[in-house]
């Protein structure tokens, strides 16, 4: 039987993506230096055992707030908390760089395809979308005629 380190979650349930770490740990390394296998193992497991130690502690801020969801402040308190306060400002500045990055994806997401179409660009591939869906929804067939959504879910029924 497996030991249960996480609520619910063996070990191996609780990893980090093997290939992603060994890049990171490579990428961190001058290009002369060889890392056996078993300790990129270790390393990761390292990892994965620090990411238990801060959300677990961040949750203890969060309950002392009497919240329900853990904010990075509750994540940058428990760095304070366990002794790490001197990556305060580091973990800080990469985290608003990750926000900026998230927000600028999104914004020219939803953004770049709105304004770049006309209203009526934007009613045509609305009504295209429309069409997709009734014909996925008779089954593939295509639907040449433009029924209103009513009479559509009558021809279903039938």
């Amino acid at each position: 039987m497996e030991p249960m380190d996480i609520v619910g979650k063996t070990k191996e349930d609780a990893s980090l993506p093997k290939a992603t770490m060994t890049k990171i740990i490579k990428e961190m390394l001058p290009p002369d230096v060889r890392v056996a296998r078993d300790t990129q193992d270790l390393l990761i497991e390292c990892c994965v055992e620090f990411i238990n130690l801060i959300s677990s502690e961040s949750n203890e801020v969060c309950n002392r707030e009497e919240r329900r969801t853990i904010a990075p402040e509750h994540v940058l308190k428990a760095l304070e908390v366990l002794g790490f306060g001197e990556y305060i400002e580091e973990v800080y500045a990469a985290y608003e760089q990750h926000r900026l990055e998230t927000v600028d994806t999104v914004r020219a997401g939803k953004c770049s395809n709105v304004a770049e179409m006309t209203e009526e660009e934007a009613l045509a591939e609305q009504q295209r979308m429309f069409a997709e869906a009734r014909a996925r929804m008779n089954g593939g067939a295509t639907v040449l005629s433009k029924q209103p959504d009513s009479e559509a879910a009558q021809n279903l029924n039938n």
